[in-house]
């Protein structure tokens, strides 16, 4: 658990998770088919950014990083939560990304990872009882997201796009 100076910004690198209390923010960069996840809880202003790279562990015989992968990563940043203070049922989620980064693939394909990237984290949450508030998904662009952990709220910089505040 880091504690942030005001406007200190903690970054949250690829297939990994940070988590921080207010005031800060935690920020990832370069969410491309990867997706952003961010859990906060409105009363300890307690929050979480995981950058998922891929939805399903058990595509794979070996697992060297869990917060790589939706099905392991969230159910570990919530359990880490929640040891550091937060209630699981104050949580709110917010989802960031899953691009289809390449043009011309066939969406139909077992490629399209940022579709399933988005797909696997709704089910986990949902399974976790965790409601998604709001959403900033999908598309061909890159994305980096700057959760605020005194507010909870997310901004969401697109390539080519104007801030977004979800």
């Amino acid at each position: 658990m880091q504690f942030a100076k005001k406007q200190e910004d903690i970054h949250v690198g690829i297939g990994e998770y940070k988590l921080a209390r207010s005031p800060g923010r935690l920020v990832t960069l370069g969410l491309g088919s990867c997706v952003g996840v961010t859990l906060w809880d409105p009363v300890t202003k307690i929050g979480g950014l995981l950058h998922i790279m891929l939805p399903n562990s058990k595509d794979f015989s070996k697992i060297n990083k869990k917060e790589k992968y939706a099905d392991l990563g969230i159910p570990l940043m919530v359990l880490d939560l929640v040891k550091n203070g937060a209630s699981q049922s104050r949580l709110k989620a917010k989802l960031v990304g899953g691009a289809q980064m390449f043009s011309g693939v066939d969406k139909k394909r077992l490629f399209n990872i940022g579709e399933r990237n988005i797909e696997m984290s709704r089910k986990i949450l949902k399974q976790m009882s965790i409601h998604i508030v709001s959403e900033d998904v999908g598309g061909n662009k890159g994305r980096t997201m700057y959760l605020n952990l005194e507010n909870g709220e997310v901004q969401v910089k697109t390539l080519g796009k104007s801030i977004k505040v979800i």
